[in-house]
């Protein structure tokens, strides 16, 4: 049973999700920290007001085999970011901010979403994307429990969250699934306007893990609670891979589970950057996963040389990002 029913029969999440919309007041939602009274429209770093923003849902089929299953996970894809990653697969919704507010709904709305994905039978609710509507996604949680929710909860983040966001957000959340981007704040200032996020990221993986601790599935393989890190390698080592497996193993637990990502794709800006210009290489590849080895982690999964020609979405198109029917 997902750790957020026994939240809602207490009335604490209602009290929560009242105490995060308050902050929307004067936003510190993420760690930019903007002020802005979102409750009032004003916009921010994310040009996000007091409405979530859900470019797409749809049963998603490309997440690690412990989210995705046999039924597909229930992506719910979020507009807008916290980030400005000149790389981003999924720039079209994250970083075209005056087109997303056509996909403002309200928290009904969020909440019928979350309802219709269950009924597919998905695993799970995939929140991808969520930072900065985590005060959204709790009012509509309210809304979705008395009419059946019941299913763990994906926290798909890029892990510039607020550490009180995240206190905010335990006992709702079952499953933990971050990125960590960069070793190296220079790189994340450069590459994604956060300057910071390296002590950001690790402060909040450190406290999502002692949230939920090590993933633990049950007897089919399917993810029930935990943390999974996920690290996309960059060329020319600009993510710092071994620095932040190293970290990983260290810091947070030798036993913790890792997704290590070989996806990626110049896309959107990328180009423009004659270091981010062109896929991984082979000996980049194997770098990584020999220093996976090195750091001694033995749980997750590792992509193929192949994936950058599998994992790209594009949400203009009809129905499913990731599919072409």
């Amino acid at each position: 049973m997902s750790s957020y029913l026994s939240l809602f029969h207490t009335g604490s999440l209602t009290e929560r999700a009242e105490h995060l919309t308050e902050r929307l007041a004067s936003c510190n939602i993420c760690p930019h920290n903007c002020g802005v009274n979102r409750l009032r429209g004003e916009l921010g770093f994310c040009h996000s007001g007091a409405l979530p923003i859900v470019s797409s849902h749809c049963v998603h089929h490309g997440e690690e085999p412990a989210l995705s299953g046999t039924r597909g996970s229930g992506a719910i894809f979020f507009g807008n970011c916290n980030l400005r990653c000149i790389y981003c697969q999924n720039h079209q919704i994250s970083q075209n901010q005056m087109s997303q507010k056509a996909n403002e709904i309200n928290a009904d709305s969020l909440a019928d979403m979350m309802l219709s994905l269950q009924v597919k039978g998905c695993h799970n609710i995939n929140l991808v994307s969520p930072n900065h509507f985590a005060p959204q996604i709790v009012q509509a949680l309210v809304l979705a429990i008395p009419l059946g929710l019941s299913i763990p909860l994906v926290y798909n983040t890029n892990a510039y969250d607020n550490i009180e966001t995240l206190r905010e957000l335990n006992g709702i959340i079952d499953i933990y699934l971050p990125d960590l981007k960069y070793a190296s704040n220079n790189n994340s200032e450069k590459y994604s306007q956060a300057p910071n996020y390296a002590q950001v990221a690790r402060a909040a993986i450190r406290e999502m893990f002692f949230q939920v601790g090590e993933l633990q599935t049950n007897e089919d393989g399917l993810a029930e609670r935990g943390l999974i890190v996920r690290h996309l390698i960059l060329p020319n080592n600009i993510a710092g891979t071994n620095e932040s497996l190293q970290w990983l193993a260290r810091d947070v637990s030798p036993n913790i589970t890792v997704s290590l990502m070989s996806q990626y794709h110049p896309t959107h800006q990328a180009a423009s950057y004659r270091e981010l210009a062109r896929p991984i290489s082979a000996l980049e590849y194997a770098s990584a996963e020999h220093s996976l080895a090195d750091a001694g982690i033995e749980n997750g999964w590792v992509q193929d040389l192949s994936a950058p020609d599998n994992y790209l979405p594009d949400f203009t198109r009809p129905g499913h990002p990731f599919e072409n029917t």
